[in-house]
């Protein structure tokens, strides 16, 4: 290197870097962000009002997969999980479910559960 070129490299190096200057610190606090406005609040309901009772809903529509599957498990001998899969085309844990959950929990009936001889398990309705 001649001399020439170590001076200017030193005096771009008192000079700083090229680039953006730094900024000074700001005096603003920050603001809070503006979020969507909120809608009117709703009166509360009272604790002394009841529910009503979920008849309609319990019971599935005639012409229904869960109608036809409810027929079956009520019949005197119950009905399989075959005849139930051949019947609605769901699989085992969909049936399995649907007594379960439906039929068991949200309908309050008690589903039986019981395995044959052959080793078939049979579904029923308990009175």
């Amino acid at each position: 290197m001649t001399n020439e070129e170590t001076n200017a490299a030193a005096t771009a190096a008192e000079r700083g870097a090229h680039g953006a200057p730094e900024k000074a610190a700001s005096n603003k606090g920050a603001t809070r962000k503006k979020g969507a406005p909120k809608g009117q609040k709703r009166a509360k309901a009272s604790k002394k009002a009841a529910k009503p009772a979920r008849a309609k809903e319990a019971t599935p529509r005639a012409e229904s997969k869960g109608a036809k599957v409810l027929a079956l498990i009520r019949r005197p001998k119950g009905a399989t999980l075959t005849e139930l899969t051949k019947l609605t085309g769901w699989q085992n844990h969909s049936i399995r479910g649907y007594l379960s959950g439906t039929v068991g929990k949200k309908m309050g009936l008690t589903v039986e559960s019981t395995k044959r001889e052959d080793g078939e398990r049979v579904y029923s309705i308990s009175k």
